[in-house]
């Protein structure tokens, strides 16, 4: 049976981190400038082998069957749950395989039972994924309450204090990091708000997990959800991390339940139970191969550079004549996504021309997040992303800035 490679070891926490480390697991790397992680991330060679050695080699339903591929396919199945939840330091709770963040949020939106007078609480920075499923209850008599923002994008700690103190807040659910400004939000005091007036929290950790440490049992929370294509991991992979399995499952079928008889049924335990039907197998394998590979390289490490890169970014951009930047502040308050506009420009043009004269690809748009657009006032065409990777490179943000110059000024 091949073995598919990984990393060595991760280095000491103290050892600087350079991209040229790992690029050359990223052939798809070549000949561009890729700053729309934000949106998607690419994957290395070890996860894409991961993907073609269950294709090839083992490829087969789990669960209960006796045959050898269906034995080896569930054990590296379970074992990527065990990886992924030893990642999030997570191995106290329930490690659930979804298609994406947004399953996994409407999972939690769904399998917890709400009653007329229940409040959720949420933030103008969530991404239309962490809304659109707690605007829904609303059928269900459930009331959302939305929390803003300071001058420097920063959570309003004390106007969430104070719907807390309100009383009937159920849950309290929050963006980690902005996909649009890239501020993080301070989920452990957040949580310690949580615990003092009796409300779960969810993380949505869609944007942070890529570019930071994190750990569930640091920050207290109750749900985190994440994307495993932002995470080095393929498409249609995702996970929803639960301190205890409190929901209801939202799916019924194979796969979840323990017996079945003629008046009911019991269902399995652990992440089975909430995984009807047949996954998507091999991609959850080789998402556990992307944490492993990112666990090698050192989180931190991959933070610090970011942290660098950001601020290069930023400093670029703002020095630009016409060029509006929109960031925190802060260097230990956000990860590498920032938003800037062009006088004069529609972002949409900015990014095409980014594209075909410069091999620079951006997003832009509203980012899924019109609420907080219209916070800024940015509805008419929002903004121009650049967002960063573990693999990006200072050349990579100085061709970015030198490139939005040349369009500021009409070359």
């Amino acid at each position: 049976m091949k073995t598919v490679r990984s990393r060595e070891p991760a280095p000491p926490a103290g050892a600087e981190f350079t991209p040229e480390e790992i690029r050359k697991d990223f052939p798809i790397l070549g000949g561009i400038v890729y700053l729309d992680n934000a949106s998607t991330g690419f994957s290395p060679e070890p996860v894409v082998e991961a993907l073609v050695d269950f294709e090839h080699r083992y490829r087969s339903n789990v669960g209960r069957r006796v045959h050898r591929l269906a034995q080896m396919a569930t054990q590296r199945y379970e074992h990527a749950h065990e990886k992924v939840a030893r990642f999030i330091g997570g191995e106290a709770g329930v490690t659930v395989f979804t298609k994406n963040a947004t399953e996994a949020i409407n999972m939690v939106a769904q399998g917890l039972s709400w009653k007329p007078g229940d409040r959720v609480a949420t933030t103008v920075l969530e991404h239309h994924s962490n809304l659109l499923p707690w605007r829904a209850l609303a059928k269900q008599g459930v009331a959302l309450d939305m929390i803003g923002i300071d001058a420097d994008y920063a959570l309003d700690l004390a106007a969430l204090e104070d719907t807390l103190a309100g009383g009937g807040v159920r849950l309290v659910t929050v963006t980690h990091a902005s996909n649009v400004l890239g501020v993080t939000t301070p989920v452990a005091e957040i949580a310690r708000l949580c615990r003092e007036h009796g409300a779960m929290l969810l993380v949505d950790g869609a944007q942070s997990l890529p570019h930071m440490p994190v750990d569930v049992a640091q920050i207290d929370c109750d749900f985190l959800c994440f994307s495993g294509h932002k995470l080095f991991g393929p498409t249609g992979t995702g996970v929803l991390w639960m301190r205890e399995a409190i929901l209801e499952p939202t799916d019924l079928g194979g796969g979840m339940v323990e017996s079945v008889t003629a008046e009911g049924f019991v269902p399995a335990e652990g992440y089975r139970r909430y995984e009807a039907g047949t996954q998507n197998i091999g991609g959850g394998i080789a998402l556990g191969v992307a944490v492993d590979y990112l666990s090698a390289i050192g989180m931190e490490r991959i933070r610090r550079h970011e942290e660098h890169l950001t601020a290069r970014l930023i400093r670029g951009l703002s020095a630009l004549d016409g060029v509006g930047v929109y960031a925190g502040r802060r260097p230990d308050a956000r990860i590498g996504i920032v938003s800037f506009t062009v006088d004069g420009t529609h972002p949409q043009e900015v990014a095409r021309v980014l594209d075909e004269d410069a091999d620079i690809q951006v997003r832009s748009g509203l980012h899924c997040c019109r609420p907080l657009m219209e916070h800024l006032g940015l509805l008419e065409g929002g903004t121009v992303r650049a967002s960063v990777a573990a693999y990006t490179t200072e050349e990579e943000i100085d061709l970015l800035v030198a490139a939005v110059d040349d369009i500021g000024r009409g070359c």
